[in-house]
């Protein structure tokens, strides 16, 4: 069952992780190895969590990478069911 208008996962990143540990997006992107400009995406919910990402974040925070790309699977999941009416798509049926 989806969940009812599900959190970015940046959202969920800052909010539970970063947050918490009184890190900045500068300090917290130099441990992930990657640019600020990257994390900065991803936390404003203007990138998704890629599998790369979700191990780095495992890693860094001790998670699982399938839990960050369960919640960007949910989240674009439930966008994409908000303009399910709007697709062309005709229902195929056994003859």
């Amino acid at each position: 069952m989806l969940m009812h208008n599900p959190p970015h996962p940046g959202e969920v990143l800052r909010e539970l992780c970063i947050e918490p540990l009184g890190l900045t997006v500068t300090a917290t992107a130099e441990a992930l190895g990657v640019s600020r400009k990257t994390l900065s995406a991803v936390l404003n919910g203007k990138a998704g969590i890629s599998p790369e990402m979700a191990v780095r974040l495992s890693i860094a925070f001790n998670t699982s990478a399938e839990s960050w790309l369960n919640q960007q699977s949910q989240y674009e999941l439930w966008h994409a069911e908000q303009h399910r009416n709007e697709l062309n798509v005709t229902k195929l049926v056994a003859a």
